[in-house]
């Protein structure tokens, strides 16, 4: 039986990008935490910033307007230009809005 997967990027050949290095610490870091406006993902992300803070991080948090479409530009542009790291709590997993990010350190969290 034969397989087709589709790629939904549409991308012919998937871009590749280097992964930047992770800081040896969280003290001084300033983490953006962005909520994509499900519910409870506040929750997840308050107990977050919590174990950030103590461990010596700047938290900022962000919030998406709606979860069914990407961040806006000036939103994105905003965690980029705030932040050194970036946590993006998902309900699904799939590529991350800030991927395309490459000046900029994030994880994805799916819920």
């Amino acid at each position: 039986m034969n397989r087709i997967v589709l790629d939904p990027t549409g991308e012919q050949t998937p871009a590749h990008r280097e992964r930047l290095a992770r800081p040896s610490s969280l003290s001084g870091q300033v983490v953006g935490l962005l909520d994509i406006s499900k519910p409870r993902g506040d929750v997840f992300l308050d107990r977050l910033e919590q174990l950030l803070t103590a461990d010596g991080a700047q938290v900022k948090r962000f919030r998406k307007p709606t979860f069914t479409k990407p961040a806006p530009v000036d939103l994105r542009h905003e965690i980029a230009t705030q932040c050194t790291l970036v946590i993006e709590a998902r309900s699904e997993e799939h590529t991350s809005e800030l991927q395309s990010r490459v000046d900029i350190s994030y994880a994805v969290f799916c819920l």
